[in-house]
Formats: structure tokens, C-alpha cells, sequence
């Protein structure tokens, strides 16, 4: 804000007493000082209007006005007619009720930028800012400092589908009103848009994978995913011995899944590396649980179904941007890519002699007639897949099995008690008295045994 200075009425820069009576005081900005300075040379013929109107960067007609204004009203003819008196813009006491009222019914812990958008489909306009200053001093939002922290700046990706930033969120969406759950979302680091985003009950390996699958269906492959360091998506052990002589790295499930669709994985160093997710789970765990609880939403399946249908376009309308180059990225799901074998979990048993196979406490027996040559002592991949059914398959061929039900003998539980049902229990033993140490020391002092 600029400094206020006190100028004389009668004459610029300067006090004078006419008749023992000090005139009156105008208080001026410096901006009105210093145009008042050359307006007084314009009229006093040190400046012409087309220099001075360069100096104020105003009009030769602006200029005209002032030197008018000033010989009419002397020099508080340079101030503001508005100074003073309300503002043209102000806001009606009853539109400030109004609005504070339907905040604190409906919209109490919004932010301001949210409530007034609420506001605005409530049929009540006003300026966010507005909006912010009164909910400031009825104590209903409290700004926040401004920390600031030095990172490099990173060149977000020109194209959609060149880098697709991966991350799920537990938090209490419902409120307390069903069990926790977690936010799965896929932003695109070009654009910021919401790709696809859903609630699931927990963030693991298959989840990922199934909801990968629902990415890949709708988008297509992107060319990287942008992901933490969770065990889930990066190895955090050593190769094996058999992966050394191989020459293999280490990979989780989900790793390898991408490798064979040629998505590369690219692990983020911090959680402020990929900003742009994270502040997205911030912006949604603070818009998306209020839009649940106005529309009463309290199951994850009914809560997917707005997420998709409502909140994701309208999401992506407000907040998503236009990326520097408007070509796609994504690439083609090709036929040899079989999602149903690829997106499992996979594991390698070694076929017995009998030919069969264990797997989670399973046994499989693999049949006679199949499509390939099969011996014992081979490796057989078994694979988990998303709708829970086992495949087992060599090399590329998939194999005919069937599943084990009977029972498997158990070795009967020994009993413990050695009396018939209508004798009453042993006691347990006791040992006599003079076997007992205490006793034995009092009945047998230690010196009975000391021979002199």
C-alpha cells in the first residue's frame, strides 16, 4: 500500500497562514503527489500536456480533464472521488447473511474456493475472495502459511500417454458411514487429467493389476508408469541364485506384467517427484468426500458408478489442461498381448514324478493327453488369474489338469490321559518331603555331612 502524505490546500508542497489561520490538510497518496507535481507544471507552462501525459502514462485528454478539475477545485481536485465513499462493487449486507448462512448450514468445512462454487449452484454469486474474507472473521477459515521449500522443476511430458503417474490413497472417503478404502487413480503427467480412478477395498498386487486391466481396455498402453517405491511395484530383495546364473533382476509380479507389455516402470525418488497425483489425492480428499456425503453415497459400488459417470468429467473439465503436443502416445494392445496371462499372479513348480503339482496347499494331477511333449522334472508356470481360476502352462502352451479333492490321510492325535472315562484322574506326581530342598536342608543339616 502506498504512503499517504499531508498537502496544503492553497499551494503544493508548502504551508502558509492567511489571516492566523493554518488552511486545511489533504492527505494524498504518493501516486497522487507526484501526478499533482506535474499537473501544476503543465499549468504553469514548464510542461506541455503530450510530456506530461507521458510521464503519468495518461491520455493528452486525461490530462486536459485534471488541469480542469485542479483550477476549479484546487489541489483536492487530484484525488479520487470514490475515497470515502462505498465502493461501486460492495456487497449487500442481506447477500453477505445469505451467503454466511448457507455456508454454515451445508458447506461449514469447505474450503472457500469450493463453497463458492456450491454457492454459485445455490443461485448466490460472489467473488471467492469475498466469499474468503467472511469466512474469515466468522472464524470458519483460517488461512495457512506459505511455506516454501526449494525443489528443481521438472518438464512435464508434451504428450498424452507418455508418462501416466500411478497411486492409491487410504483414507476414510465415507466418512464413517462404510469401511475404509482406497483411491486407486491414474493421472497423466502431460495434461493432469484424471485418466481413471477407482475405489477398492485394498491396494495390492492383483487389485493393481485389475485395474491396470480396466486402464488398458479404455486408454490403451501408455509408454511409463510413474510409481513410489512400494514393494508392491519395485523389488526391494536380491536376486536368487537361479535369477544370477540367468543374468535376471529381481521383479515383483506386477514388474514383470509391465515389462511384458512394454510399460516401463520408473520409481519416484520422494513423494514430491510425482507432485501431481498427490495433490490430486489432496484436492479429492477434500472435494470428492464432500460431493459423497451431499449425495448420501455410502458403498463403494454406488460411489464408483459417480465417480466414473460425474465427478471424473467434471473433474477433468475444471482442473485438467492442455498438453504442449495434442498427438496420443498410448500404444496399441497387440493380439499376442494376452491380458488374462499377463495381468496374474505367476509361479513355477516342478513337475513330480506322478505328475503332479503343489500350490497353495493344493494338489494338481496334470493329465495324459496333452498338446505338448511333458516329463517329469520340468518347470511349470502356474498362473493366478484375476477372476481367481488356475492355469498351468509350459512354455506357451497351456496344459490339462485336474484338481485333487480327496482326502489326505492324518495321523491320529495322541491322548494324553492314560484312565478310562469312569476312573477318576491321576493325581499329579509329588515328591516327598525329604527330596524337597528346604526340607531336606532342615532335616540334614550341611555339617552332618562334614567329616573332620
Amino acid at each position: 500500500m502506498s504512503s499517504l502524505r499531508q498537502i496544503e490546500m492553497s499551494s503544493f508542497g508548502s504551508m502558509s497562514r492567511k489571516g492566523g489561520q493554518m488552511e486545511d490538510l489533504l492527505t494524498m497518496s504518493n501516486r497522487e503527489t507526484d501526478r499533482l507535481r506535474v499537473i501544476h507544471g503543465v499549468l504553469e507552462k514548464r510542461l506541455k500536456q503530450k510530456h506530461a501525459a507521458q510521464q503519468l502514462n495518461l491520455s493528452t485528454r486525461q490530462i486536459r480533464r485534471l488541469c480542469k478539475r485542479i483550477r476549479r477545485e484546487g489541489n483536492k481536485g487530484i484525488i479520487h472521488k470514490l475515497r470515502g465513499q462505498t465502493p461501486n462493487h460492495h456487497l449487500s449486507s442481506d447477500l453477505r447473511e445469505k451467503a454466511i448462512q448457507r455456508v454454515q448450514e451445508r458447506y461449514a468445512d469447505f474450503g472457500p474456493t469450493f463453497a463458492n462454487e456450491k454457492l454459485a449452484l445455490d443461485g448466490i454469486h460472489l467473488s471467492t475472495n469475498s466469499l474468503r474474507g467472511l469466512m474469515i472473521r466468522e472464524g470458519l477459515w483460517k488461512s495457512k502459511a506459505d511455506r516454501s521449500f526449494h525443489r528443481a522443476w521438472r518438464q512435464p511430458r508434451s504428450c498424452i500417454g507418455e508418462l501416466i503417474q500411478l497411486d492409491g490413497s487410504d483414507h476414510d472417503w465415507f466418512e464413517g458411514r462404510a469401511p475404509r478404502c482406497v483411491l486407486i487413480a491414474y493421472i497423466d503427467d502431460a495434461s493432469s487429467k484424471l485418466m481413471y480412478a477407482e475405489f477398492v477395498d485394498v491396494e495390492d498386487t492383483l487389485t493393481l493389476m485389475r485395474t491396470t486391466k480396466a486402464y488398458l481396455e479404455q486408454y490403451e498402453r501408455p509408454i511409463a508408469l510413474y510409481v513410489d517405491r512400494d514393494s508392491i511395484y519395485i523389488t526391494t530383495r536380491h536376486p536368487s541364485v537361479e535369477e544370477q546364473l540367468q543374468n535376471k533382476q529381481a521383479q515383483t509380479q506386477f514388474e514383470r506384467a509391465m515389462n511384458a507389455l512394454g510399460i516401463k516402470i520408473i520409481p519416484a525418488s520422494s513423494p514430491q517427484a510425482k507432485g501431481r497425483v498427490e495433490r490430486g489425492f489432496r484436492t479429492h480428499q477434500d472435494r470428492l468426500v464432500k460431493e459423497l456425503r451431499l449425495r448420501g453415497l455410502s458403498d463403494k459400488k454406488s460411489a464408483n458408478q459417480f465417480l466414473w459417470n460425474v465427478y471424473l468429467p467434471q473433474h477433468n473439465a475444471q482442473f485438467a489442461r492442455r498438453p504442449a503436443n495434442p498427438a496420443n502416445a498410448h500404444c496399441p494392445v497387440l493380439k499376442s498381448h494376452d491380458l488374462n496371462s499377463i495381468l496374474s499372479l505367476q509361479e513355477t513348480r516342478i513337475l513330480t514324478n506322478d505328475y503332479t503339482l503343489h500350490y497353495k496347499n493344493q494338489l494338481f494331477q496334470l493329465e495324459k493327453d496333452q498338446t505338448i511333449l511333458l516329463r517329469p522334472k520340468k518347470s511349470i508356470t502356474i498362473e493366478y488369474w484375476l477372476d481367481q481360476s488356475i492355469h498351468l502352462r509350459l512354455k506357451s502352451r497351456y496344459l490339462n489338469f485336474h484338481k485333487i479333492t480327496s482326502q489326505t490321510y492324518q495321523p491320529l492325535a495322541k491322548s494324553h490321559t492314560t484312565y478310562s472315562s469312569n476312573k477318576l484322574p491321576l493325581k499329579p506326581y509329588a515328591p516327598p518331603p525329604f527330596l524337597r530342598w528346604k526340607q531336606y536342608k532342615k532335616k540334614f543339616p550341611l555339617d552332618h555331612f562334614i567329616h573332620y
